[in-house]
C-alpha cells in the first residue's frame, strides 16, 4: 500500500458516522467565503484589521439571522480563530478564507481582488475568480524608421519601459558592410539597414516579454510595420498593429490612439490567450483535457489555467494524487470529487499560477480546459 492509499484509509477510519453524514448531506451550511485585498504594507495593518473586523461582524450577523444551532456557532468560532492567526508577513496581494462546519482553509494569493463576502449553502473556488480585478495591462512597441520605444500600459497611463535597444537607427550604421555593388543603390541600403534595426528591436521585445508577459500592440508607419511583421519572432504575443505616424506623439496622445483597440478588452484578452496556448503547445508546455491538466496542476507546473466558464468535471481520485478518472454512478464517498475543475483552480492559485475563463466552446478542441506550464 502506497502513502496516498494509506492516508486515504486513515481518513476513512478516523471519520465518525455523524461527520460523514454532514459531508454527504446538504448540511455544509453555513459556508463562508471572505475574499479581500491583503497587502500588509508598512503602516496599513491597522486598516487591514479594521476591514477584517467588518467582514467578520457582517458574517456573524448574517449567520445569526439565517442559521441556528451548534453548526452556526461552530462556524463563527472557527472564522474568528482563523482571522486571529492570519500571517500578516505573507507579502501577498490578497487572501481568501473559507469556513464551513466541516472545512476551513486560508489561501494567500498573488492576484489583486475586490472584496467579496459570501454566506451560503456551499462555496466554490470560482467565487474567488469572480472577485478578481480585471487588469487592463498591455505593452506598446512604438517603431519608426529612426528609433524604437516600449511602454507598459494600464487603464490610466503609459509608462516607458527599459528597452535594451539603441534608439537611433544610426547606431547600426557602423555594422553595415562597406558600399559594394549590392549596396550601390542608397534606397536598397536603407531597407537593409531598417530590417537590421527592426531585428534588434524584435530581440529587445523578446527579452522585455520575459519580465512583462503581456499582450503587445505595435504602432508605426505602414511601411515600417510591414517590415516588422515580416521579421518578428514574437507574433504570438502581438494582438494588434496600429498604423500611423506617432513619432512626435506624447504618452497621452498614444493612450488616446490605443483607446479604440482596448475598448473591447475581452477580445484583446482572448486573442492573447489563444496566442499563449499556441506558443505553449509549440514548446511542449501545454496540458489539455481534465486528466492531463489535473496531473500538471498537482505537480505544481501550472502557470496559467484557462477553462470555459461553465465547464465542470465530476471525478474519482485515482491511485495517486496526480491521477483522476471521470466519475460514474459507482463512485465511493471518499474518492469522489464534486468538481475537479474547482480543485485544479485551487492547486494552480496556491502554487503561484493564475486562472482565466473563456466563453463556452472556445476551448472545445482542448477538452474545454488547458494549462500552460512554467517554461
Amino acid at each position: 500500500m502506497d502513502t496516498f492509499e494509506y492516508k486515504q484509509l486513515i481518513m476513512k477510519t478516523a471519520l465518525s458516522r455523524e461527520f460523514c453524514e454532514v459531508i454527504e448531506a446538504v448540511h455544509y451550511r453555513p459556508a463562508v467565503s471572505i475574499i479581500m485585498p491583503f497587502e500588509s504594507k508598512m503602516g496599513v495593518k491597522a486598516e487591514l484589521d479594521q476591514q477584517l473586523k467588518f467582514a467578520v461582524d457582517k458574517v456573524e450577523r448574517e449567520i445569526r439571522k439565517n442559521y441556528q444551532g451548534d453548526l452556526a456557532e461552530l462556524v463563527i468560532r472557527k472564522l474568528k480563530a482563523l482571522v486571529k492567526h492570519l500571517n500578516f508577513s505573507s507579502y501577498k496581494k490578497s487572501i481568501a478564507i473559507y469556513v464551513s462546519p466541516v472545512f476551513e482553509k486560508i489561501l494567500y494569493l498573488d492576484i489583486p481582488v475586490e472584496q467579496r463576502i459570501i454566506v451560503d449553502g456551499s462555496f466554490e473556488i470560482r467565487d474567488l475568480l469572480l472577485a478578481k480585478k480585471e487588469q487592463h495591462k498591455y505593452m506598446v512597441l512604438l517603431v519608426s524608421a529612426k528609433w524604437s520605444k516600449a511602454y507598459i500600459g494600464d487603464c490610466s497611463r503609459l509608462t516607458k519601459a527599459a528597452f535594451d535597444v539603441p534608439e537611433p537607427i544610426e547606431a547600426f550604421e557602423k555594422d553595415m558592410p562597406e558600399r559594394t555593388a549590392n549596396f550601390s543603390d542608397p534606397s536598397y541600403r536603407k531597407e537593409v539597414l531598417l530590417d537590421k534595426f527592426l531585428r534588434h528591436t524584435d530581440e529587445g521585445l523578446k527579452f522585455l516579454l520575459v519580465s512583462y508577459p503581456l499582450p503587445v500592440f505595435v504602432i508605426g508607419a505602414k511601411r515600417v510595420l510591414g517590415h516588422f511583421k515580416a521579421i518578428t519572432k514574437n507574433e504570438k504575443n502581438i494582438v494588434g498593429y496600429i498604423h500611423g505616424n506617432y513619432e512626435e506623439a506624447s504618452e497621452t496622445e498614444l493612450g488616446q490612439a490605443l483607446k479604440p483597440y482596448i475598448k473591447d478588452w475581452k477580445k484583446v484578452k482572448m486573442e492573447d490567450i489563444r496566442h499563449q496556448i499556441e506558443k505553449a503547445a509549440n514548446a511542449g508546455k501545454l496540458s489539455i483535457g481534465m486528466k492531463d491538466v489535473w496531473k500538471s496542476a498537482s505537480q505544481r507546473k501550472g502557470r496559467l489555467l484557462i477553462v470555459e466558464k461553465d465547464f465542470t468535471y465530476t471525478a474519482e481520485q485515482g491511485a495517486t494524487e496526480d491521477v483522476i478518472n471521470k466519475a460514474d454512478k459507482g463512485y465511493t464517498t471518499f474518492s469522489y470529487i464534486k468538481d475537479a475543475v474547482d480543485d485544479a483552480i485551487e492547486k494552480v492559485l496556491e502554487h503561484g499560477g493564475d486562472v482565466e475563463f473563456a466563453d463556452k466552446g472556445v476551448l472545445r478542441e482542448y477538452g474545454h480546459i488547458a494549462l500552460i506550464q512554467y517554461y
